[in-house]
């Protein structure tokens, strides 16, 4: 009896630990069900995309800022790591390292001027980031391969090992992905994460409770960055090849939609609005014609009946439905 009572109170008391674990389980386990090699590929696409993510809603969810250019990182930090390793024979993951490095410093003179802006004015110049970004991978030929894109990228290695195939980078890329979850839980659960809550809830509020507003919105900025950089390194070794059509102005909306349907300042959420959105084109193959209507539908509906996002809207809904229930099941 009381090693049950014992047990329920180490889960309370350390259910993220607990969930990340369970969750860490049941992806080891996955490659054992998933045998075919798309599905897997398509589960270490989420992987990657989830890491993009959980540093664009921390921006967007709990700094309460918008940007609409974050593919324009996702794509540096790819071509960055492409560049290095098949060009200049760097290895691949020094050459990781120091793309991520490199963006971070970028991101940070990008948004000193950048983040003085706010609303559509900040949404419009990282459109405009992402627009020249694009443009110069497609322009630059004779550096990034232009239209056609760079191929030769070598897979990442490890004590020899080389992550080249589905289910190697299966248990790579989760980890990651895991990792960047649990710091992003550590954080926004910390006094920095606390700030950024406040900072998106109210600017003036925030910094009459002490927050450095400006410090705040530039250190979310380049969060985020490096997230979408490690995550475009990442994509890069596994796919071994780059094209600019991946970080277009289209691909940022793609991540935007993400945070959107995931929630707000959700992280767990974040897992649900990847998975959602990568896997929606492909279940929706029959009707490929009409996809662009569909997924519109879909995204206006969603931000009518769930304006803080669908797993949020949902969670709240049934979180609602039971407090009802309580008050009135109590004598």
């Amino acid at each position: 009896m009381n090693r049950g009572r014992t047990a329920r109170l180490f889960a309370l008391r350390h259910r993220t630990g607990v969930t990340v674990c369970g969750l860490a389980g049941f992806l080891a386990a996955a490659p054992l069900v998933l045998t075919n090699p798309y599905t897997l590929g398509l589960l270490n696409l989420i992987a990657i995309y989830v890491i993009a993510v959980l540093g664009l809603n921390l921006f967007i969810g709990f700094a309460g800022q918008i940007s609409l250019g974050h593919a324009a990182f996702f794509g540096l930090g790819a071509y960055g790591s492409a560049i290095l390793t098949a060009t200049c024979q760097f290895p691949p993951w020094p050459a990781l390292a120091l793309t991520a490095g490199v963006i971070a410093g970028v991101a940070w003179v990008l948004g000193m001027p950048i983040l003085r802006l706010s609303g559509h004015y900040l949404a419009m110049a990282t459109l405009g980031f992402n627009y020249i970004v694009h443009l110069v991978l497609v322009q630059w030929d004779s550096l990034t391969g232009g239209p056609s894109g760079l191929s030769g990228v070598p897979p990442l290695t490890l004590g020899g090992m080389a992550f080249s195939s589905d289910l190697r980078f299966h248990y790579l890329v989760w980890t990651a992905a895991l990792i960047a979850l649990t710091l992003c839980l550590n954080l926004v659960r910390s006094g920095v994460g606390r700030g950024l809550a406040a900072l998106g809830q109210d600017e003036t509020a925030a910094a009459c409770l002490g927050v450095d507003v400006r410090r705040a919105k530039v250190g979310a900025f380049v969060l985020s960055a490096v997230f979408a950089s490690v995550a475009g390194g990442l994509y890069a070794h596994y796919f071994g090849y780059v094209n600019p059509d991946a970080f277009s102005i289209f691909k940022s909306l793609d991540l935007v939609l993400m945070v959107v349907v995931g929630g707000l300042g959700s992280v767990w959420g974040t897992l649900a609005g990847v998975a959602i959105v990568t896997l929606m084109p492909h279940a929706l193959e029959f009707a490929q014609e009409y996809f662009d209507i569909i997924h519109g539908l879909i995204l206006v509906l969603i931000l009518m009946f769930f304006p803080q996002g669908l797993i949020t809207g949902l969670t709240d809904a049934v979180r609602l439905r039971r407090t009802r229930r309580r008050l009135q099941t109590a004598p």
